[in-house]
C-alpha cells in the first residue's frame, strides 16, 4: 500500500431511496482515484445518533434540504483534509471530529462528516484496486458470508390495524449459499402475502419498510401467519425469526407506559409479551425491546427472555453506550449502523469492541438509505454472521440481497449457519 494524498473534495445534494435530500461527497486523490458516498439516515432516528443537519426552509424540499451541510463540507472540512494520506482513515476522521468539537456532530452535521468519511474509505479501496470489503479485511481471510434477516411484516397503522412492534423478520438457516437463502426469503414472502389476503379478505398493504403492513395488531397472530407461510413453502426446518420492536416509537414519556393494542402497558408487560413470543416461536434475536434510555429494563429483558436481546436505537453504534450495556449485561448484541456513530473509525471501534466481548453484531442499512451505503461490505470484512436486508421488494432492499448473492458466487465460501453459533444454540427448538 503506497501513499496517495487527498487532492480534491466536492459535495452536492442528491436524493436517498425515499426521495429525501442527502449530501454526497466525492474525494479525489492526487493520482486520480475517486471515492464517492452519500449519507444515509433512518426514518426512525435514535436520540443518541449523530446529528442530521437539514436547512429547515419549508420552501426548499419541505425543509429537508442539506445545503448548509454541503457548505460545511466545502468550506470547513475540505480545506482541513486536503493533503492527508487517503489510507490514514483514522487521521481523516479524527480531523473532522476535532473540527466539529461536539458530542453529536451538531456544528458541521453528522451527515456531512459521515458522507466524507465513507467517501474516504472508498477512495482508499480504489487506490488499492480492491473492492471495499477486501480492502478493509486486509490480511484477514473472509471465511463465510453473513446470513440475511429479512423484514417481512411491518408495524404501524394500516387500514384498521395498528401493530406496535416495527419489524418481523425471517432468517434462513441450514443452507450453504446466498442464493439458497434469498430463494427461501422470496418464496416465503410471496406465500405470506397470499395468506394475509386469505385471512383479511383483501390484498396486503405495503408497509413503511417494504414488508407487508400490519395484517393484525396481535404479534402472536402475525407470527402464526409467518409460520404458516414458512411451513406451506416447505421450509419449516430452515427458518427462524427475529423482531425489531423499535419500542421508543410507541413509548409514552409522560406516563412511562407503552401504547400496545389500544392501551398503555408497563415495561414488565412488554417483557412478558416478548418472553411469551420467544417461548412459542424460534425467535433468535429481539431488537430494541424497550425504550432507548432504559438500561435497567434491557438488563431485565436479557434475564427473562430466551432470545438474544440487541440494541439499535438503544446503542446507536456508540462505544460509550456499548460499554455501559455490556458491563450491565443489558444487551448481548448490537445493530451496526455506521452513520449513527458519524465516522467509519468510530463505528469500527464500537463493532470491534462488541465482537471482542463475544456479542452479536448485525449490519443494517437505513430506511430509504442510499444504495452505496457501506455497512454490508464492512460487516463482511469484520466477519459478522447476520445482516438485516429488508423485505424482498424495492430497489433499496433488493440491492443488498443482490450484493449477497453476487458475493456468495464471487468468493465461493459458505453462508454462516446461524443455528450453530453459540449466540443461538438451543433457541430453535
Amino acid at each position: 500500500m503506497g501513499t496517495s494524498k487527498i487532492n480534491q473534495i466536492k459535495a452536492r445534494q442528491v436524493l436517498d431511496a425515499n426521495g429525501r435530500p442527502v449530501p454526497e461527497v466525492d474525494i479525489i486523490t492526487e493520482d486520480g482515484f475517486l471515492g464517492r458516498a452519500g449519507a444515509s439516515t433512518g426514518t426512525s432516528v435514535g436520540k443518541n445518533e449523530s446529528y442530521v443537519m437539514r436547512d429547515g426552509n419549508p420552501n426548499l424540499f419541505g425543509g429537508l434540504s442539506v445545503y448548509k451541510a454541503i457548505e460545511n463540507i466545502e468550506n470547513i472540512i475540505a480545506p482541513a483534509l486536503i493533503g492527508i494520506d487517503i489510507h490514514d482513515q483514522c487521521k481523516i476522521d479524527r480531523t473532522m471530529i476535532e473540527l466539529d468539537g461536539t458530542r453529536y456532530k451538531t456544528r458541521l452535521g453528522g451527515n456531512a462528516i459521515y458522507a466524507t468519511s465513507v467517501a474516504a474509505v472508498r477512495a482508499a479501496a480504489a487506490a488499492n484496486g480492491k473492492p471495499l470489503f477486501l480492502n478493509m479485511a486486509g490480511e484477514k481471510k473472509i471465511e463465510y458470508i453473513f446470513t440475511p434477516a429479512s423484514n417481512v411484516v411491518n408495524g404501524g397503522t394500516y387500514n384498521d390495524k395498528s401493530l406496535a412492534f416495527q419489524e418481523f423478520m425471517i432468517i434462513p438457516h441450514g443452507v450453504t449459499t446466498g442464493y439458497e437463502a434469498i430463494r427461501i426469503i422470496v418464496e416465503v414472502f410471496q406465500r405470506l402475502g397470499q395468506i394475509i389476503k386469505q385471512i383479511n379478505g383483501r390484498s396486503a398493504n405495503m408497509g413503511n419498510y417494504s414488508g407487508y403492513g400490519a395484517p393484525s395488531d396481535d404479534p402472536f397472530e402475525v407470527f402464526q401467519m409467518m409460520e404458516t407461510a414458512v411451513a406451506e413453502s416447505g421450509y419449516k426446518n430452515n427458518v427462524v425469526y427475529a423482531i425489531d420492536c423499535a419500542s421508543s416509537e410507541f413509548y409514552d414519556e409522560q406516563t412511562g407506559g407503552y401504547n400496545y393494542r389500544g392501551e398503555l402497558v408497563s415495561r414488565d408487560k412488554i417483557i412478558d409479551i416478548l418472553a411469551g413470543l420467544a417461548e412459542k416461536y424460534p425467535i433468535i434475536f429481539i431488537e430494541d425491546a424497550l425504550q432507548e434510555e432504559d438500561f435497567e429494563g434491557f438488563k431485565l429483558a436479557s434475564q427473562r427472555i430466551q432470545s438474544v436481546i440487541i440494541g439499535d436505537d438503544f446503542l446507536c453504534t456508540s462505544i460509550d453506550r456499548a460499554r455501559k450495556a455490556v458491563e450491565m449485561n443489558a444487551a448481548r448484541g448490537m445493530i451496526f449502523k455506521p452513520n449513527q456513530a458519524g465516522t467509519i473509525t468510530e463505528a469500527l471501534e464500537t463493532a470491534r469492541y462488541m465482537m471482542e466481548k463475544g456479542m452479536l453484531v448485525v449490519p443494517s442499512g437505513r430506511a430509504g438509505g442510499v444504495l452505496d451505503s457501506p455497512e454490508k461490505e464492512i460487516g463482511l470484512a469484520l466477519g459478522c454472521h447476520l445482516t438485516k436486508t429488508g423485505a424482498p421488494r424495492s430497489a433499496s432492499r433488493t440491492f443488498g440481497m443482490n450484493f449477497l448473492m453476487r458475493i456468495s458466487e464471487e468468493l465461493d465460501i459458505p453462508i454462516a449457519n446461524v443455528m450453530k453459533l453459540q449466540f443461538f444454540k438451543g433457541l430453535s427448538n
